[in-house]
């Protein structure tokens, strides 16, 4: 029998304590907010933080040591970058060096490694997205934001319905929004995440087969993230290989089953048992960034770290994070709510890693002190337009140039900003400081209230005297209102404040004064020259100063008979009996400049002396139900009752004849004796530009207007609201014009 010595027996139970010790020595922590980062982190936040307010940053203290980090994934065979590339990314190792991997793929160098895990090199708004926090966050992820992500597909904000089994259609009372956040409350996977992947699996349309429930053999069956949709040469081979996930896991266990709510055969077990799906693997075991997928470096996953890793590509969470960019910008959400999970490791190097494409002999080291010579100008990651811009500098911000550029043609320079931003800079908007320095300077102008268009000379006196000749800048806080020249020659543009600075190039030196450029009145102008006003009726006058800038707006009103109609201090006209008289708009900075309009009192005009027929829908002044085939002027005349005169003009005030046709802006004018007693304004749904027809161009108006290019208004985006819902025109809007453009589907007229 063997015997084992009491003391050997102590050790190896003092072995197994420190074991434990240790492997809990690197448990990692998480720390919200900038100021809980590591300095060399907080210049980057911070000027995201500028650009996207509402972006939340945690950091993830690994506790692991850097060196020992990237020995553990510089492993031959665990980072691979494609055969194709530079040298710089490959191991060079003899044996290794250009040994294929994976076909086409081979071992990247420790410098691609330390390049890629360096979390800093990426704090920039593209980049940025590898960090981003793909579990389910309730102080971040809401319903809104993910009805931006679903905007311009079928799925924005429209209820669910879905057919059974049995082809019964099943509505309900949630839209595919509150299922994708209730989804994501359940799975624990961020919802943005999963309607992002929605949109990229099945498109904008319900009809994918993949969610339709109408498949041959797979009625009632859905599946929103094509699970097991693997390929196939049957026809629809894919489509059907998700079809059979949904309806029985493909064979998977009661358990899985169950864990998965298979079978999906409603909208909702789809989106919520998809999700629990898509979270198990990664998101939920503490790899909830695209990051921690590939890098394998947060103890929170049960399991020893470097192993558990999704992807070999060694850029790939570089990748990844511009595709999620791209789509986060076309869906208009970068400014919403979103988290960011930031590693960061111990024993870090000073300066962040550079991309392994630069070349290191193109550069000296340097430490002078320099400023910059333009507006505007790009700090970037690397040395060219190709790389992404961290921030930008102007003229006189100061930086210490690290790295100078010696190479031939054109030259970057690696600076460090004053707030410790690192990056590149194009040599040309380098300048250095010089010994002698501009110390004053002193401004003088004889009188700082200056009219517009007036040009006045800015007395300017530098010291010491020996640095007169040194360069200085003229800026003005508000060029619309006042420009300076290199000269020093003010020049007054429209009314309003402006300060003028003088700031010497070579340091932070610089004198300002304020000056007031006033804007006399030019002229006046109504924007109406005949008013017809019923008896006991009021009108709001639009009268306009001009120019649109001048100091003095204020207007005084005056009527040539107030017993016919008189106006108040505000332009409000009120029609007191019938007759003509005429209303003037006076300036109060100089009377002379007026302008004055006639004002026509007419009787009051009884609802029961026009009857319009029922085919038609009135709403107060405003008339629509027109059919798109039905008008013409001739048309509108036929459907209209009444023993006064009737006149039809076109939104540009044209009479139209019998055959013309009416849109959107046109007018029914009802007269008597020629006056006007009444004014009925048209709509057509669809016709947005009011030219009587729906076509090619009506799409281009309302597509600028929802880009916000160009406004409509009125009646004019009534128009475009063809779903007649309230609310703005959408991209839903657009194609049902479209259907209507190609005859699919005609726009009716009658409102609901």
């Amino acid at each position: 029998m063997k015997i084992i010595k009491k003391e050997n027996i102590i050790f190896s139970v003092f072995i197994i304590i420190i074991f434990i010790f240790c492997s809990k020595s690197y448990a990692s922590t998480k720390k919200k907010g900038i100021e809980n980062f590591p300095s060399s982190y907080k210049p980057y936040l911070r000027e995201l933080e500028k650009k996207h307010p509402n972006w939340k940053f945690t950091a993830l203290y690994t506790n692991l040591d850097w060196n020992y980090v990237i020995n553990e994934e510089n492993q031959f065979g665990k980072n691979l970058v494609p055969k194709n590339y530079s040298d710089s990314w490959k191991n060079l190792t003899p044996g290794q060096y250009d040994v294929e991997v994976d076909r086409g793929w081979v071992d990247s160098s420790r410098a691609a490694v330390e390049y890629c895990m360096d979390t800093r090199n990426f704090l920039n708004e593209e980049r940025i997205f590898q960090f981003e926090k793909l579990s389910y966050d309730e102080n971040t992820n809401n319903l809104n934001s993910i009805e931006k992500i679903l905007y311009g597909t079928e799925f924005y904000e429209r209820k669910v319905s879905y057919y059974d089994s049995n082809g019964n259609t099943i509505n309900m009372n949630e839209t595919y929004g509150d299922l994708i956040l209730r989804g994501g409350q359940t799975s624990r996977v961020s919802p943005y995440h999963l309607a992002s992947r929605i949109k990229q699996e099945v498109g904008p349309f319900l009809t994918h087969s993949s969610i339709s429930g109408t498949v041959e053999g797979f009625k009632g069956l859905y599946n929103f993230y094509n699970i097991g949709a693997t390929s196939s040469p049957e026809p629809m081979g894919a489509i059907k290989n998700g079809l059979r996930y949904a309806r029985d896991g493909k064979g998977a266990s009661q358990d899985t089953k169950d864990k998965y709510l298979i079978p999906w055969n409603t909208k909702e077990r789809s989106i919520t048992g998809g999700a629990i799906f898509i979270g198990s693997s990664y998101i939920n075991v503490g790899q909830n960034t695209i990051y921690l997928q590939k890098f394998d470096v947060n103890d929170d996953r049960d399991g020893p770290l470097f192993t558990h890793q999704y992807m070999t590509n060694v850029l790939a969470p570089y990748s990844e994070s511009k595709s999620i960019y791209n789509g986060y910008k076309k869906s208009g959400i970068l400014d919403t709510s979103i988290s960011f999970v930031i590693p960061v490791y111990d024993n870090m190097p000073n300066i962040p890693k550079d991309n392994p494409n630069i070349n290191k002999s193109n550069f000296q080291e340097d430490n002078t002190k320099v400023y910059c010579n333009g507006s505007n100008v790009n700090i970037r990651t690397g040395p060219s337009t190709s790389y992404e811009i961290l921030t930008t500098v102007n003229i006189d911000d100061k930086m210490t140039r690290i790295e100078k550029g010696i190479n031939s043609g054109e030259r970057w320079d690696k600076v460090q900003l004053e707030n410790g931003i690192i990056g590149y800079i194009y040599s040309q908007y380098v300048t250095e400081a010089p010994s002698v320095q501009i110390e004053k300077i002193e401004l003088k102008l004889d009188n700082t209230t200056i009219q517009k268009g007036e040009r006045k000379k800015l007395q300017v006196t530098i010291s010491p005297p020996e640095a007169s000749d040194h360069k200085i800048k003229y800026i003005s806080s508000n060029p619309n209102v006042a420009t300076i020249d290199n000269e020093g020659n003010i020049q007054g543009i429209t009314s309003g404040e402006a300060t003028i600075t003088v700031r010497a190039e070579e340091n932070s030196v610089q004198s300002q004064i304020k000056i007031n450029v006033y804007s006399k009145v030019t002229g006046i102008s109504i924007d109406q020259q005949e008013i017809y006003i019923p008896v006991e009726e009021t009108f709001k006058i639009n009268a306009y100063i001009e120019p649109d800038d001048a100091n003095n707006k204020k207007i005084i009103y005056e009527s040539s008979n107030n017993k016919i109609a008189s106006i108040d201090e505000n332009g409000i006209i009120t029609a007191n009996i019938e007759g003509e008289a005429t209303i003037k708009a006076i300036s109060e900075e100089n009377p002379k400049i007026k302008s004055e309009c006639k004002i026509i009192v007419v009787r009051k005009m009884e609802d029961w002396e026009i009857h319009f027929d029922n085919s038609l829908h009135l709403n107060g002044l405003e008339v629509s139900g027109i059919e798109y085939d039905q008008n013409k002027a001739q048309d509108i005349l036929n459907k209209i009752t009444t023993e006064l005169e009737i006149e039809i003009v076109n939104n540009q005030n044209k009479i139209l004849q019998p055959e013309d046709a009416v849109g959107t802006g046109s007018k029914i004018l009802v007269k008597e004796n020629g006056y006007i007693l009444r004014e009925y304004q048209i709509l057509v749904y669809g016709d947005i530009n009011g030219d009587g027809k729906i076509n090619s161009t009506d799409l281009l108006v309302l597509q600028r207007h929802i880009l916000g290019i160009e406004q409509v208004e009125g009646v004019y985006k009534k128009a475009g609201n063809i779903k007649k819902d309230g609310k703005k025109p959408t991209s839903i809007d657009l194609l049902l014009i479209q259907r209507h453009i190609l005859k699919l589907q005609t726009i009716e007229q009658f409102p609901h």
